[in-house]
């Protein structure tokens, strides 16, 4: 089942092979698989399941939604053929949420993680034959509340908010022969103002005097800029870090058009290419990087050094037919154009780490995301070791990507429910925020999204207020504003804590609406019913004008894109059909904000002609 579009979009090799498609599979209830050896037998695995589908959902082949805490998966492999001194790797995207792999019976990789990639460097296992055996077993124990899950239910059957479980493998495994001495991984950060594409690139088995080449292109293949350096022997234990410089006069007085955004997701081509000591090509990697700056100033969010309003629809990504994982490649592509076409321009992925091709697609047409972090729900040492692990592959995974412009990785106080007046807790949420600034200093960051604001970049606020008059009342302008961060408690929850020190920051409205709607459906979960399509659009109308119309908020963040099980909220039913007229929806999204001067006339001079 080979994917056109690569695992791994913004760090590819040309050879690698989809292990994606039919697998063996096992249920392993009573863990019995170590014991008797599941990884060097064949007869255990006595059903069939279709990877990267998790065994609780349709597309899976499977499609038993009740607990089973460890399953087994196999498959065979034709080896394939390696260069003198190649290795080969075998990657996961994500394995929810314990993995074990062996290769050949020869137990290869352990990682923990539901929502996180790994590999395993198997040349050493390969035997001498054609066919090979790749085993995998996985854990996810459904009760483990200081396990990070984001929204999977740990009871049996959906309830409340909590929607069907994602177990075991739910995003591509691949095969990629790569040379003994390579290219590992490569980071970008971009400077606006020095024209400066700052390249962070970790090397495997790179002697001193080797030489590292960046070429820049722009789309049509354009040269922009273009060097080589030679690896120290500190870039050799430690990576190579360098600035390539784009040539601001070749760009003219037209530089704000090479810069990405939602409007103009411009994006430049990057090729890393590894030489040996005698100029001999060893590897080669392709990448991409997106010119931008975000920032916050005066109450304002910032994107290239200009106030930018955020219209962000919360995303769970959540298919009724294939539960966390996409129904295919195409699907991610599509899901980003309908946050489009609805005139949105950005999304909240709520819990959830999503796919690298759904984050290419944002890249590529325009979307900037808010990147959360799914949520343990049991305070512990070990729930907290658990987040924090997760938390630091997926800023190593992400942190290049263009698009993704804030980091969230806590919501609304889950896995942390005494943070009011628990000092480790408040600790804890204070970490997960100065780490992300410590490891990328480009971004805000979101301590705990919602309310209990104990140190955040952003002030942001949840409110299901029901109808637009009472969203102005309390956000219309900075009076208001004031006496609801400091009076109005959504939900008895204190929006900013005692110890929380006001500066400059922007303050969103990050969930609101949640009006549900469908046709003919008796059964609802949302903070307020529609009674016909044209009782939708007049609710969606009356919040979205009132939220457009205050003076202070910098951006908002709609609930939802998608009904999702039992929740009906959407904007899109399950099958990813508008429930009502979609360019309807688009302009009352697109409304200018009050809250931004000039925000129309600037989104069309940055080319946003689709209004």
């Amino acid at each position: 089942m080979m994917e056109s579009l690569h695992p791994r979009p913004q760090f590819t090799r040309p050879r690698w092979t989809d292990l994606c498609g039919s697998w063996g599979f096992a249920y392993d209830d009573a863990d019995v698989g170590r014991v008797e050896r599941w990884p060097e037998r064949t007869d255990a695995f006595d059903l069939q399941i279709t990877v990267p589908y998790p065994p609780e959902s349709a597309l899976s082949g499977i499609g038993d939604r009740s607990f089973h805490p460890i399953v087994w998966y196999r498959r065979t492999f034709d080896r394939p053929d390696l260069a003198d001194g190649e290795r080969l790797l075998l990657h996961f995207g994500a394995v929810d949420y314990r993995a074990e792999v062996w290769v050949n019976g020869r137990f290869v990789v352990r990682h923990e993680g539901g929502h996180t990639p790994f590999e395993a460097d198997i040349t050493e296992v390969l035997l001498a034959q054609a066919q090979q055996v790749v085993v995998v077993r996985a854990e996810d124990l459904p009760t483990d509340l200081g396990q990070p899950r984001g929204k999977q239910d740990f009871q049996e059957q959906p309830h409340s908010i909590w929607y069907h479980r994602t177990t075991g493998i739910w995003q591509p495994v691949w095969l990629e022969p790569v040379p003994a001495r390579r290219i590992r991984s490569a980071r970008w950060n971009t400077d606006y103002e020095l024209g400066a594409i700052r390249a962070r690139i970790a090397l495997e088995a790179v002697p001193a005097g080797s030489a590292v080449r960046i070429r820049v292109t722009r789309e049509g293949g354009e040269l922009l800029a273009a060097d080589t350096y030679t690896v120290t022997e500190t870039d050799s234990q430690q990576g190579l870090t360098r600035d390539v410089f784009l040539p601001r006069a070749q760009m003219g007085l037209d530089w704000h058009k090479w810069l990405w955004s939602p409007e103009n997701p411009n994006l430049l081509d990057v090729s890393l290419t590894l030489l040996a000591e005698d100029g001999q090509p060893l590897d080669e990697v392709a990448s991409y990087v997106g010119f931008r700056s975000v920032g916050i100033s005066g109450g304002r969010f910032l994107l290239n050094n200009r106030p930018y309003h955020l219209r962000l629809v919360l995303a769970q990504g959540y298919w009724p037919e294939s539960h966390l994982a996409a129904p295919s490649a195409e699907a991610l592509r599509r899901e980003v154009e309908l946050i489009r076409e609805l005139g949105f321009n950005g999304v909240r992925v709520h819990q959830k780490v999503e796919d690298p091709r759904f984050l290419y697609w944002c890249d590529r047409l325009g979307v900037a995301v808010w990147a959360e972090l799914p949520a343990a729900y049991a305070w512990s040492p070990t729930a907290a070791a658990r987040t924090t692990r997760e938390f630091l592959e997926v800023l190593e995974r992400d942190v290049s990507s263009p698009s993704v412009v804030a980091w969230v990785p806590v919501n609304e106080s889950w896995g942390v429910p005494s943070l009011r007046d628990n000092p480790e807790q408040r600790a804890f949420v204070s970490a997960l925020y100065f780490l992300a600034k410590a490891l990328d200093g480009t971004r805000p960051v979101v301590g705990n999204d919602g309310w209990e604001h104990v140190v955040t970049d952003l002030i942001t606020v949840h409110d299901y207020a029901g109808d637009g008059a009472t969203l102005r009342e309390r956000y219309g302008d900075s009076a208001a504003m004031e006496r609801a961060l400091q009076e109005v408690q959504p939900y008895y929850r204190p929006l900013l804590l005692k110890d929380f020190r006001r500066g400059e920051e922007p303050i969103l409205l990050t969930e609101f609406g949640g009006i549900s709607y469908r046709a003919g459906d008796d059964f609802w979960n949302g903070y307020g019913r529609a009674e016909s399509e044209e009782d939708f659009v007049r609710r969606y109308r009356d919040l979205l004008d009132a939220v457009l119309d205050s003076h202070v908020l910098a951006g908002f963040c709609y609930t939802q894109l998608t009904d999702t099980e039992q929740e009906r909220n959407g904007l899109l039913d399950a099958g990813r059909q508008p429930k009502a007229d979609l360019k309807t929806l688009r302009s009352i999204t697109r409304r200018p904000s009050a809250a931004v001067p000039g925000d129309a006339i600037y989104l069309h001079q940055l080319g946003d002609t689709e209004d």
